[in-house]
């Protein structure tokens, strides 16, 4: 859901403001009617349930952090898949290792789910282990 903004209230249009320097508008008019102080005091209620929603939509909740983890889960496996590959074909696979490198480093929300946190665990695991072997490479070449 996007939220563009606070929507004005509708009101009868009256006279137009008279405009001075700097966007600073002085109305002409005579003092507010009871109809317009009814809208501009809703105003501030508007503005209180935009930020409302805002601070609804940054809270993550549980399905989206196991979407991320299972994602971040599924990157690491396919990394892992190209440095095979990579190794396989006689190449020394340093972009696939560098690719592995950044996903192992990016976060890893935390899940409720025991199967699932096990099996990132060993995803981190096998990922680890071909980033230490590479480097035994290096150093021993």
């Amino acid at each position: 859901m996007k939220v563009t903004g606070p929507s004005r209230p509708s009101s009868a249009q009256g006279p137009r403001p008279a405009r001075a320097g700097g966007g600073f508008s002085v109305s002409s008019a005579a003092p507010a009617s009871t109809a317009s102080a009814a809208t501009s005091t809703s105003a501030p209620s508007a503005l209180a349930d935009v930020s409302a929603l805002m601070a609804l939509q940054g809270v993550e909740d549980v399905t989206e952090r196991r979407r991320r983890a299972i994602r971040r889960g599924g990157g690491l496996l396919d990394r892992l898949e190209e440095l095979k590959l990579a190794l396989l074909s006689g190449e020394a696979g340093d972009a696939a290792l560098e690719r592995l490198t950044r996903t192992l480093r990016e976060e890893r929300p935390e899940d409720a789910d025991a199967g699932l946190t096990a099996l990132l665990d060993q995803i981190d695991l096998r990922a680890a282990v071909e980033l230490a072997k590479a480097d035994l490479r290096r150093t021993a070449a």
